[in-house]
């Protein structure tokens, strides 16, 4: 049997091995707080050494901070960039045209039709009153006549085109696949009428001045 004083039982011996790491316990942990509060006191100084070094380095890049803002401000334009910088504008206004392949005469028409939408005509339709030949294409504000035939549209159909826009006091233009002949250019010429041809891709080709100038750089998409 154990002596009096000693410990009896698993509860007691555990009691007892708590009561004898206690005290080293509180010393270690006494240690490390006092080594704990020693290094942040010794460092007390040094914290606030470097708050001023960095206080200073931020105060002399204020300059230079202000400085790259300002220099990378594009200067003022003068007046020969203004203008150009206008014409690319203007010229930027209208998106590329998308074409169709040609391969039959509804073709045609089809590309035609996308060419005067892309020239800012809405609403393109057929044309109410049908020319003598070719097909007649109708929009808000213009007419336009498309001659898919293997032969060179003629004379009577640019004057026909013509008188038929100045009925409807509208623009013309006429679209053909294999061209125009001489007097239907010329004739053309000195009645503003726009001559485009159109090519295999599907891209119509201004044959005068007045389609050159109807689609010429600088030129505003209509609305």
């Amino acid at each position: 049997m154990p002596g009096p004083g000693r410990a009896t039982g698993p509860r007691d011996a555990a009691a007892a091995g708590e009561r004898a790491f206690a005290p080293a316990a509180s010393e270690g942990s006494a240690t490390s707080s006092d080594s704990e509060r020693t290094p942040a006191s010794a460092d007390a100084e040094p914290t606030s050494a470097p708050s001023d070094a960095e206080r200073t380095p931020a105060s002399a890049d204020a300059e230079p901070t202000s400085a790259p803002s300002e220099a990378g401000l594009s200067p003022a334009p003068s007046d020969a960039d203004a203008g150009a910088g206008a014409s690319e504008s203007a010229g930027a206004a209208r998106p590329p045209f998308r074409s169709v392949t040609i391969r039959t005469a509804l073709d045609a028409v089809t590309a035609a039709a996308l060419y005067l939408r892309w020239l800012g005509y809405r609403g393109v339709r057929r044309a109410d009153q049908r020319p003598p030949s070719g097909i007649g294409l109708a929009a808000r504000g213009v007419v336009a006549l498309v001659d898919p035939a293997v032969r060179p549209a003629t004379l009577r159909d640019v004057e026909c085109l013509w008188l038929t826009a100045m009925t409807e006091s509208v623009d013309c233009l006429c679209f053909s696949l294999a061209g125009y002949a001489d007097d239907a250019r010329a004739r053309a010429d000195a009645l503003g009428v726009p001559l485009f041809v159109l090519d295999l891709t599907g891209t119509p080709r201004p044959v005068n001045a007045p389609a050159g100038a109807l689609t010429g750089p600088g030129r505003a998409p209509r609305t």
